[in-house]
């Protein structure tokens, strides 16, 4: 009898030493939002040793509209620079149009810097793959140039202070579930 009562009080013990009543199994408060690390290995993210502003630039979208970096202060900017005859390129863009879709009301800009193509190369390219966010046309190459975007697709993440967060150079799977929770938290952030 006494070991079946060391036995229940052990597990007894054990139990509670894992479980804090208080907090209960649904209960748990949630943690403040931050970027997990785990995000920046996974995706394959290099991420800056300090907070550098990202250059302004002031560029024509596909409907003759100039816009800027100043422009989206306030919103996290997934920032890519291509082009059309980019295979990698062309493979990344439905998943960031899926991202988009999905985030855009909680404050994600997708931004495209078309690398020195022509306006009707880029609008098929848009309309063949069915892609709303905003693209823009860098016709001369200078902001690719001051970005470093000498291989493409380049991306950076630019946070709400319009300051660089991260950068990927290459495709990714941007609708991949750990792509998604690294832009959750990301947007979960005030800076």
């Amino acid at each position: 009898m006494r070991n079946h009562r060391r036995i229940f009080i052990s597990t007894i013990l054990c139990f509670l030493a894992f479980v804090n009543p208080a907090d209960g199994f649904f209960h748990k408060k949630k943690a403040p939002a931050t970027v997990d690390e785990g995000y920046f290995k996974k995706l394959g993210i290099e991420k800056p040793e300090q907070a550098i502003r990202a250059p302004d630039f002031n560029l024509e979208d596909l409907h003759g509209r100039r816009l800027g970096l100043k422009g989206l202060r306030g919103k996290v900017v997934f920032l890519n620079f291509w082009a059309t005859w980019c295979i990698p390129c062309r493979q990344e863009m439905p998943a960031m149009e899926i991202l988009y879709r999905e985030l855009k009301g909680q404050g994600l800009e997708v931004v495209a810097i078309n690398v020195r193509e022509s306006k009707p190369e880029v609008r098929r390219f848009f309309d063949e793959l069915g892609l709303t966010f905003i693209s823009l046309l860098d016709k001369d190459g200078k902001v690719s140039e001051e970005y470093g975007a000498w291989a493409i697709p380049l991306s950076y993440f630019i946070n709400r202070k319009g300051e660089f967060f991260g950068k990927v150079n290459g495709s990714r799977k941007w609708d991949s579930q750990e792509a998604k929770a690294f832009f959750r938290n990301l947007l979960q952030e005030r800076n």
